[in-house]
């Protein structure tokens, strides 16, 4: 078995012809460029069992050679991701189920009857490939990157495959990012974790991509920094896989939900205080701060304007030919990858960063909610947009963490908080100021604000 260590990079054509020849590479090319034509044939039940066990099963013809392969979902952070892979070479291009035993075969498909597994879409394509050699200090970094061009082919559906793939050979998984981040300067790549095999399945289902990613499993006892760590990838994966799905079908949902994640992002990059000192998260701030100051706007007019939601995907497509979406996915991932919040700061946000979560976050909403200062807007509702930020910042935690809270109707909260959001974020109108008077009213009277506000 090997693990295999990965991010990839959705291109245009135009980009893979650029990077073939894209100084950072051509300096670094150790092996120049070997061509290989790639067909694929993937198997699965006709009920799609390891799709839904998470497992990628493959022949693969390449030359005269015959790969069979068995891949694991393994772990997924924000477009960096790492497998488990079994490789068999075989004599023929039939599947050899003797291979799939125990030792790699998932214990969830134990009772599986291999006998049922068939062709299911394949994926042709052309891979050029090349060893890149990426110094870090001392330390030796050897990364494979290839230019893979083709189509999958599911039934009457398919799709263009056309990407970047950088693959870790020896060194830190930093290594990857950092050459990630330094082609994606110059060239629009768009990060993205979807696999081969998932855009086959998703040509015959386009729900079959997951869009929902797992909640962080969060305890009272966990550490503020392993939280910060935890909830970052999270919305940042989630981000990364709404924008290729809005790519892919341009639902208007998708494109409400990513710019949902990444204003989460931004509040919580803002709730942090002395934990993460502002200087360490400056260039990440400023990075999200631009494209929402894009992006939002035409999300809350499309919200009621019919027009604006036909024309997202044609903006939508503009801004993933420029290379603003790219750089701030791969900052993202370099800074929670580094835990870069943690450098530099002084005694007492090393002190908030390794707080509990329980007691932190209980401090934190308290602090807000007084500073919310419900009854003065109560009074003056038509001021109430000048407090999105911070009712940004309780929303994000109490959504992804309120798990941890030793509170009273905290699902609640959240919920009327939400409605609260949405006011203060719609125009002011007669029939508005009245609801943001109410909608103030219910939070100060539920018995989880008073607890958490004292």
């Amino acid at each position: 078995m090997n693990k295999e260590t990965e991010i990839k990079l959705r291109a245009s054509r135009e980009t893979l012809a650029a990077l073939r020849d894209h100084p950072l590479l051509k300096k670094r090319n150790k092996s120049g460029w070997q061509r290989h034509e790639l067909f694929n044939q993937y198997f699965d039940t006709p009920a799609r069992d390891l799709a839904q066990a998470k497992v990628a099963l493959r022949l693969r013809r390449d030359g005269e050679q015959v790969i069979q392969t068995l891949k694991s979902r393994g772990q997924s952070v924000a477009g960096l991701s790492e497998r488990n892979e079994w490789d068999w070479y075989l004599s023929k291009a039939k599947l050899d189920l003797k291979k799939l035993d125990d030792s790699c075969w998932p214990a969830s498909l134990a009772e599986l009857d291999k006998k049922q597994l068939m062709p299911i879409f394949t994926t042709d394509f052309v891979r050029e490939k090349a060893e890149i050699a990426w110094g870090r200090g001392k330390a030796k970094v050897v990364i494979e990157a290839a230019l893979d061009l083709g189509k999958v082919i599911a039934g009457e559906g398919e799709e263009e495959i056309c990407e970047l793939e950088l693959e870790l050979r020896e060194g830190e998984p930093a290594a990857l990012l950092e050459l990630a981040a330094e082609l994606a300067a110059d060239l629009p790549l768009m990060p993205c974790d979807i696999s081969k095999a998932e855009r086959g399945y998703r040509l015959f289902n386009s729900a079959s991509y997951s869009l929902n990613l797992p909640l962080p499993v969060l305890t009272p006892e966990t550490t503020l920094d392993d939280s910060v760590l935890a909830l970052g990838w999270h919305l940042l994966g989630s981000s990364q896989r709404l924008a290729e799905q809005y790519r892919f079908n341009g639902h208007w949902r998708l494109l409400v939900e990513w710019v949902e994640r990444l204003s989460e992002l931004r509040a919580l990059l803002g709730s942090l205080g002395q934990a993460a000192p502002r200087a360490s998260s400056h260039d990440l701030r400023e990075r999200l701060d631009a494209l929402l100051q894009d992006w939002r706007p035409r999300v809350l007019a499309g919200q009621e304007d019919e027009q604006i939601r036909q024309q997202a995907p044609e903006l939508f497509a503009a801004e993933l030919q420029g290379v603003r979406w790219g750089v701030l996915s791969l900052t993202a991932s370099r800074w929670f990858l580094g835990r870069a919040w943690t450098q530099q700061r002084n005694g007492r946000g090393d002190r908030q960063g390794a707080a509990a979560l329980g007691s932190w976050l209980a401090t934190l909403l308290a602090e807000e909610g007084s500073a919310l200062q419900i009854r003065r807007y109560q009074q003056q509702p038509e001021d109430l947009a000048e407090q999105l930020p911070r009712i940004g910042r309780l929303l994000v935690w109490l959504r992804l963490a309120r798990n941890v809270l030793d509170v009273v109707e905290a699902d609640r909260l959240y919920g009327e908080m939400g409605k609260l959001e949405a006011l203060a974020e719609h125009a002011v109108a007669a029939d508005v100021l009245e609801a943001r008077m109410t909608q103030l009213q219910i939070i100060g009277s539920l018995k989880a604000w008073r607890q958490l506000v004292k």
